[in-house]
């Protein structure tokens, strides 16, 4: 409790401690106030899935995954001796209601290690924390814009050099990205997990990344990762959460949205999502939400918002409407009711629109055609 007091970001009510961001939007807040004034199923158990790490959209989407002691210690455990590590000295630039920020925090508590809480524009500035050197397991968890952005900074560059391990998760990596890390001999960790597992769950060792590998390695010692025959990814094991407050799920499998292949020698790759999430700067974007925004505007008759892979955010929101007239609308008015990772970094009338017989737009076909006229410099 001593961890969850130091995030300032922990709210106890009934027996359950929430961890949720403070500067969650006013949509954002309303949702929470929505999910908080659902009464908790009578019979579950307060220790089984007491603490509530808020997870999902600004809006509607947010939920609220149930851990405990339990599945954050075999969380650590399974890091642990994936990686070597006997006492974890973590350096955390990432926002302690976030699961990896707060997973920093209590990797360090549970192993005796140091927890270093840096500011990511310090950082950024080139401004790097100065570490023990008695101590040579340190590491650092980033999302793949943050490792972007560091790539342009050599005195970060050096720094992070020295690490033990670099943690890269929370969006795609793009090839160029992991090229440029691999380039500087960065001691990177490709990763994959999330709030429902407690973080990491799988994860490329950094000495087999700059051998060239590019998947996000084999599942860790206390998680069992499967694809089923649609491709969708499925994780079981001690560190996956208690179910959605105020429900308690008894299983310990999670089904994700994310598809992927587990290869010959055990690793996973992940191929991208099932439903039409963006992850762009290592936050989550739900199309819908942004295109009802745009639509409420009255600018817009018809628009579908898509991801296309880009250089600095991994995914880039894109919001794509039918040409009419040859200009497009005045977007001030619809952007002013979305958060900043939200807005469009690109609005592309196309013509012919891609709908199919029945009407509906084929998202393929648009994301084909985004990604053509942006290459194009369109």
């Amino acid at each position: 409790m001593t961890v969850l007091r130091a995030t300032r970001c922990a709210h106890e009510r009934e027996g359950f401690v929430f961890l949720q961001d403070p500067n969650r939007t006013s949509a954002g807040r309303a949702a929470i106030a929505a999910q908080l004034s659902r009464s908790k199923n009578q019979e579950s158990k307060i220790s089984q899935g007491w603490l509530c790490i808020a997870t999902g959209g600004t809006s509607g989407g947010v939920k609220f995954a149930r851990h405990d002691e339990q599945t954050l210690s075999a969380a650590v455990e399974g890091l642990r001796a994936h990686f070597g590590l006997a006492r974890i000295n973590g350096v955390d630039v990432l926002p302690p209601h976030h699961v990896s920020g707060l997973m920093a925090r209590v990797r360090a508590a549970a192993t005796g290690g140091n927890h270093v809480a840096w500011s990511w524009k310090r950082l950024e500035a080139g401004d790097v924390p100065r570490l023990d050197a008695r101590e040579d397991d340190w590491v650092i968890s980033l999302v793949p814009t943050q490792l972007q952005r560091l790539l342009q900074v050599p005195v970060a560059v050096e720094w992070l050099r020295g690490l033990r391990v670099i943690f890269l998760g929370g969006g795609p990596v793009w090839p160029a990205l992991a090229e440029a890390a691999a380039r500087a001999a960065l001691p990177v960790a490709l990763s994959y997990g999330m709030t429902e597992t407690a973080a990491m769950v799988a994860a490329l060792r950094p000495e087999e990344f700059l051998a060239g590998g590019r998947t996000c390695g084999r599942a860790l010692p206390h998680a069992r990762i499967t694809a089923d025959r649609e491709g969708v990814v499925r994780v079981a094991g001690a560190s996956v959460f208690h179910g959605y407050w105020p429900e308690w799920r008894g299983e310990r499998e999670f089904v994700t949205e994310d598809l992927g292949v587990i290869d010959a020698h055990g690793k996973l790759e992940v191929l991208g999502r099932r439903d039409a999430m963006i992850i762009t700067g290592g936050k989550k974007v739900q199309p819908a939400e942004v295109e009802a925004a745009l639509r409420a505007s009255g600018e817009f008759s018809e628009v579908v918002v898509i991801g296309v892979p880009d250089g600095e955010w991994g995914e880039a929101v894109v919001a794509c409407f039918p040409l009419m007239g040859g200009r497009a609308p005045e977007t001030s008015r619809a952007v002013a009711a979305l958060a900043p990772h939200q807005r469009p970094k690109h609005y592309l009338p196309l013509s012919p629109w891609p709908a199919n017989a029945p009407g509906k737009v084929s998202r393929a076909e648009l994301r084909a055609a985004a990604r053509a006229r942006l290459a194009g410099g369109g």
